[in-house]
């Protein structure tokens, strides 16, 4: 699933081209995505100029003249910069068509992706209003974690996948903080002492800084904009690598299920 680089990633991939263009157009080949994609959304987008691109937890945020776009990658989606003119491929589901003849083309194998158009502030929707602070803001210290982890009985890898403790951190950027920071994932949230919270804090900003500089992590159907997988799966101390050594001390990674995702760790590393 893109996690919070990637979906970073492809921001920066797509902002340069996307910034100041006009939208002529939208195709739909495939509305049923995570949410159905309404019809009137090709003419809700025609005419209206890109006035800027951000990013909330793993939403791309389109502002447009007269409202924004509000796209999710899902869990095997991607965005690709391509001529107009390109015949779609199997999973292209939507094409928006730029004034310079490009067009940004979202594919979407699974379709658990979303494309959702308000005329409201995006920031409100209620897919956005509730999460969490960012973990690469300000916002997000050892205060703030230490405030949101009080009397959390909950084991701390999953509470860092709750979007409403912090938005962004999946399941391998967990592993990884968890793992740099020397904290085993099962320890109960709210038993974590104070200078544990603050190399967690650290990890997380490190870890994910780490991924977006080396273009997010590439397992199985993630790449970039210009179709270029992820290499931070090369710089992965024990996410699936269960059995092998410990990058630090040589001790054998563990495996473990969580909230029916995969955990790994290593048992001398992390206490």
């Amino acid at each position: 699933m893109p996690e919070l680089p990637e979906v970073e990633t492809t921001l920066r991939g797509i902002a340069p081209a996307v910034i100041g263009r006009t939208i002529e157009g939208a195709i739909v080949r495939e509305p049923r995505l995570r949410w159905r994609i309404p019809r009137s959304l090709a003419s809700a987008v025609t005419d209206q100029a890109v006035r800027g691109l951000r990013r909330r937890a793993k939403y791309l945020i389109f502002d447009l003249d007269r409202g924004a776009l509000i796209l999710h990658l899902g869990m095997s989606g991607s965005l690709r910069l391509l001529p107009a003119a390109t015949p779609p491929l199997a999973h292209d589901h939507v094409d928006l068509l730029l004034d310079n003849g490009m067009c940004l083309r979202f594919n979407d194998p699974r379709r658990f992706g979303s494309l959702l158009w308000t005329e409201h502030d995006p920031l409100a929707h209620p897919l956005l209003a509730a999460l969490a602070p960012e973990p690469l803001s300000a916002a997000f210290d050892a205060e703030y974690l230490a405030r949101a982890l009080k009397g959390r009985r909950v084991a701390i890898k999953q509470a860092l996948m709750n979007a409403q403790v912090v938005v962004g951190v999946g399941n391998i950027y967990a592993s990884e903080a968890l793992f740099r920071a020397g904290i085993r994932p099962r320890r109960a949230a709210g038993k974590l002492r104070r200078e544990e919270i603050e190399r967690l804090v650290a990890a997380i900003k490190t870890v994910l800084k780490d991924a977006i500089r080396a273009g997010g992590t590439t397992l199985r159907d993630y790449v970039n904009p210009q179709g270029v997988p992820g290499y931070f799966r090369q710089k992965l101390y024990v996410y699936e690598r269960a059995g092998e050594p410990c990058l630090l001390c040589g001790t054998a990674i563990k495996h473990c299920v969580q909230g029916q995702r995969s955990t790994y760790y290593c048992p001398q590393c992390q206490r």
